[in-house]
């Protein structure tokens, strides 16, 4: 993700600039965090499709619109470079089984009325991923990290208390979603946001077909079969996946990272709404002790993050 850092322009440039680039930046964002924070009800609209065919078409529509988009853009030269290289398509054969696991398991919670579940998943997300850098890449926490990490295991607690079980749908979630992240990071810059999702589906594509195959043989495929409207949504499952992943891509290269850290709150705090306003999930006190708890641990890691960022500047702006 890139902070613009590279180049030192003059002040008065910078602050016009920035200005500019911020308000575009911030839009990207917004769509993107928008979009994916009303999915459940765009999930729940496909009604009577169960999430086995949901996720099938996805990842077949996904492939098709990836397909189309990069015909257009006239982008498949830098694809077929990146098709060469075994080790990033091995890497993005890895992140595809993650985004199934996270886009199966978040299918089932809406279309089993547990949203609310699923917004959770996304808002233990961030110290999720605070957590994996420290058993994954071996990074070093400082006291504040460690108390935020603490905080969510505590809320995790309470919630388990609160479920009678393990939040084990916002837990499958939040661990997808950061090694998701981790693999990501991996590649870097070299895969696009259209580049990566085009590898990612076209490694699950057999396993969507499969899928597809195993519904019709059983409860039965219901694309074409309920109404024009219900088609039409199945068919657009693949623009739905993409444009906010371009919308976030190119917010991600205008926007400083403690501004993408802000906004990725959006998407988990309207699905936490549609779940409680909309669709009336239940929340009884032990739900709501333990998302009050896990929302002072990403106060607490906000601050934390604020803090690192005024450190880089100040060390940015002092003289060599």
């Amino acid at each position: 993700m890139s902070t613009r850092s590279e180049s030192a322009p003059s002040a008065s440039t910078t602050s016009t600039t920035s200005a500019g680039v911020s308000r575009s930046g911030l839009l990207f964002a917004i769509g993107a965090y928008g979009l994916w924070g009303f999915l459940p009800v765009y999930f729940i609209a496909l009604a009577p499709s169960g999430p086995f065919e949901i996720v099938g078409w996805r990842v077949l529509f996904s492939l098709v619109f990836c397909v189309l988009l990069i015909t257009v853009t006239r982008a498949w030269r830098p694809l077929a470079v990146l098709f060469r290289d075994r080790r990033i398509v091995l890497t993005m054969g890895l992140a595809g089984v993650l985004i199934f696991i996270n886009w199966q398991t978040y299918v089932y919670a809406t279309l089993s009325n547990q949203v609310v579940e699923a917004a959770l998943g996304y808002f233990i997300n961030p110290i999720v991923t605070v957590f994996l850098g420290v058993l994954v890449l071996r990074e070093r926490l400082g006291l504040t990290q460690w108390i935020a990490v603490g905080i969510s295991i505590v809320a995790v607690i309470v919630l388990a208390f609160g479920y009678g079980q393990l939040p084990w749908i916002a837990l499958v979630l939040a661990f997808s979603f950061g090694f998701y992240g981790l693999i990501k990071k991996r590649v870097g810059p070299k895969v696009d946001a259209v580049s990566g999702l085009t590898l990612e589906t076209v490694w699950l594509a057999p396993l969507a077909i499969v899928q597809l195959i195993f519904v019709g043989m059983t409860t039965g495929l219901t694309i074409g079969t309920v109404s024009p409207w219900h088609t039409v949504l199945l068919v657009l499952a693949g623009a739905v996946t993409a444009v906010p992943l371009l919308l976030f891509a190119a917010a991600s290269r205008r926007l400083p990272l403690i501004f993408m850290g802000f906004i990725q709150y959006f998407a988990p705090f309207i699905q936490f709404l549609v779940g409680v306003v909309v669709l009336h999930e239940p929340m009884p006190l032990e739900r709501w002790i333990g998302f009050g708890l896990v929302w002072v641990a990403l106060v607490v890691l906000t601050i934390d993050l604020l803090r690192g960022v005024r450190a880089a500047r100040r060390v940015v702006v002092e003289p060599a």
